[in-house]
């Protein structure tokens, strides 16, 4: 079992990743960040009726490298939460308590913190309730649940490699149902991904077949619904804002898991306070920072190169506990590490914006929408 000691030191290493965070979560809602496409508007015209920096209107970064960033800050919030959320459940916290712990104050985080930064984010069209609702549901409402009851039942590192097996899922759902074609470099990625993750979270010493039956269904279920989640969001993406699909995403899974739970019976127990700060931490920083981080690497690199960036989880997990916890890494980790890194650095090989990317999707569906307006 983790000791408090051990995570609080864990928390203090992490500071330097949350203020990184923070910054970049300034430069998304902030409002003086400057366009980095060109085809501006005059200097020296008169601004007329500017239009707030809505979902269609989205600055986006100079290069689809922010994507890899993105996924890659994300990845590190991933990695220290998966620690923190098995620490609760040796605390005597269920899945199901902390599912609707984490879901609840996510979604209120988040709604305050746009309704602060930034309100028109929180608008949606009446036509896309239902896919919201389908998204936050089957989506992010399955890949919490899945992902903790599956750590819970067998060890991380197990639940991890189940749950990276999405690039793959992501990768045959657009070549089968997307008729996409995929490109050489991606699909060696993907192989070299998923071997290096393998390696890295040890699984050559990991014997799946006496595992708990229960949660290794659980670790493939959550990679479906990682998969699910990655492929609609970016769906979504086309038409809004990636903080906009986040919000409504977790928000619509606060309202199930408040349903399927006794509504806020997890709030009704009695905790430490050590015990909260991690609820808190994994509601915040292992909920809101990366699954939105995760969105804007999506809208700029899409779902297949943002799945393969992410399975840097298992690598920065390893470091973590190497360096504070004092744990050891077998030389053939250290070479899946190595690997997955290389399959991220092939991936960067390219670095032209994908044409499908929703974050240039928007951006051509914005500039139709005012040419109809001045015709």
């Amino acid at each position: 079992m983790i000791c408090q000691e051990k995570l609080f030191l864990l928390a203090s290493g992490s500071t330097m990743l949350e203020s990184v965070s923070a910054a970049v979560g300034e430069t998304l809602f902030g409002n003086n960040a400057k366009p980095a496409i060109k085809n501006e508007e005059p200097k020296n015209e008169e601004p007329k009726n500017e239009e707030p920096k809505t979902m269609n209107s989205r600055i986006i970064p100079k290069s689809p490298r922010w994507g890899y960033v993105f996924v890659m800050i994300a990845a590190l919030l991933w990695a220290v939460s998966g620690s923190s959320a098995k620490f609760l459940f040796h605390q005597g916290i269920s899945p199901f308590q902390l599912v609707q712990l984490r879901i609840t104050i996510a979604a209120v985080f988040l709604f305050i913190w746009l309704l602060i930064k930034n309100r028109s984010l929180l608008r949606i069209g009446k036509e896309d309730w239902l896919y919201f609702m389908i998204l936050g549901v089957c989506g992010m409402a399955a890949v919490q649940f899945t992902y903790l009851f599956a750590i819970s039942k067998i060890q991380v590192a197990a639940a991890i490699l189940l749950q990276y097996m999405a690039p793959i899922f992501i990768a045959l759902f657009s070549v089968i149902f997307v008729r996409e074609k995929l490109q050489v470099n991606t699909a060696a990625a993907i192989i070299m991904a998923t071997f290096g993750c393998w390696l890295v979270v040890g699984a050559y010493n990991l014997d799946m077949l006496s595992m708990n039956k229960a949660g290794i269904l659980s670790g493939i279920a959550s990679a479906l619904s990682f998969a699910w989640y990655s492929v609609h969001g970016e769906y979504g993406m086309r038409k809004y804002n990636p903080w906009t699909v986040l919000f409504y995403a977790v928000f619509f899974a606060a309202v199930v898991w408040n349903i399927l739970h006794p509504p806020l019976e997890a709030f009704l127990h009695s905790h430490t306070l050590v015990e909260w700060w991690w609820i808190f931490y994994i509601a915040v920083f292992g909920t809101v920072l990366p699954f939105g981080l995760y969105l804007e690497g999506i809208n700029l690199i899409r779902a297949t190169r943002s799945s393969i960036t992410g399975t840097l989880e298992p690598i920065t997990a390893g470091l973590i506990a190497y360096i504070f916890l004092n744990e050891t890494m077998e030389p053939l980790q250290l070479a899946g590490g190595v690997i997955v890194i290389f399959a991220i650095v092939l991936l960067q090989l390219k670095q032209e914006f994908d044409d499908k990317a929703p974050a240039l999707m928007r951006i051509r569906q914005n500039q139709k929408q005012k040419g109809m307006h001045h015709d």
